[in-house]
């Protein structure tokens, strides 16, 4: 066993950041570190919080630590950041905003990169997820990267999905109508306490509390702390309820990862493959002179390089 996976099950705060670190720069160690803590895992729930830019996601976060605490979590936090075009690493931007819940010695929190990910959801959050699962924390956390427009690619990921709006950056009914009505197990209106806030939650409980799934929809004020633990407890209460789903939810989530890895890697082939294979260069002087078509030279290429 390697001595840092000895430290992650200890639940080592640096052990844990580490790891992370290596997980998240795909470093030699990172395989070999989840192919040992692999069967320690599947027991956190993860909750992921998503929303456009603006909502609040990070404060609402910080206000709800010592509330799932409260109700017998060990809580660890997951801040998925835009990636710097300098540095490609994550910007903390309003990470701020969870101080008091970073200073907490009991909270485990990191910020990582998108790496320009789809759907702002990082390549190696799954395995950061597991290093804090098999650490101990039963209670992960995530918020997806706020990039202006509500993403869908964390539901993959998560147990429970809670989408949030917000009156003042623009949500509205046809931003709740874009395929949010098939993600979210729970809608959030943050900042309660402003103009447009019961509008808004009219529109979304309206459209979509009455789906067949019917969500829970809820108003809180992360600035006032209104209704913030009664949103804690309708997590809780969800979470509690799912039990005997989790097993099910998460092969159908260790599926998506698979398929995913598998197309990530004969895609890498095949690049490599057209790369070092003389026709691909000679069909690409073909379409520059015309003399063949995007989709002809796509066909004979691909029958080429996968016969």
């Amino acid at each position: 066993m390697l001595p840092i996976v000895k430290g992650i099950l200890e639940g080592e705060r640096r052990s844990l950041a580490k790891a992370i670190s290596i997980i998240d720069n795909d470093e030699r160690d990172s395989h070999r570190i989840i192919g040992e803590i692999f069967s320690k895992t599947g027991n956190a729930k993860i909750v992921g919080f998503t929303g456009s830019g603006g909502a609040g996601k990070s404060s609402l976060i910080g206000k709800l630590v010592p509330n799932f605490q409260a109700l017998g979590y060990r809580v660890a936090v997951i801040a998925v950041d835009p990636t710097s075009p300098i540095t490609g690493g994550a910007i903390l931007g309003d990470r701020v905003r969870m101080q008091n819940a970073i200073d907490d010695n009991k909270v485990f929190m990191r910020s990582i990169a998108s790496r320009g990910a789809l759907g702002g959801v990082s390549k190696s959050l799954r395995n950061v997820i597991r290093i804090l699962d098999a650490a101990g924390y039963d209670l992960v956390l995530v918020e997806s990267v706020g990039a202006g427009q509500l993403e869908v690619e964390i539901s993959k990921i998560v147990n429970l999905t809670a989408v949030v709006f917000t009156p003042n950056t623009g949500d509205n009914i046809q931003a709740v109508k874009a395929g949010l009505t098939e993600i979210g197990d729970l809608y959030i209106i943050n900042k309660a306490d402003i103009e447009g806030a019961m509008a808004l939650f009219n529109s979304v409980l309206d459209l979509i509390g009455e789906t067949e799934r019917k969500p829970v929809v809820l108003k809180v004020s992360a600035k006032t702390g209104k209704g913030i633990r009664e949103l804690a407890t309708a997590i809780d209460k969800i979470l509690r309820a799912r039990t005997s789903n989790y097993k099910e939810k998460e092969r159908k989530m260790l599926e998506l990862e698979l398929k995913d890895m598998v197309l990530n890697r004969i895609v890498q082939r095949a690049i490599s493959m057209l790369n070092e294979n003389d026709k691909y260069f000679l069909f690409v002087d073909e379409l520059a002179s015309k003399k063949i078509d995007p989709y002809q030279a796509a066909e004979k290429l691909a029958a080429v390089i996968l016969k």
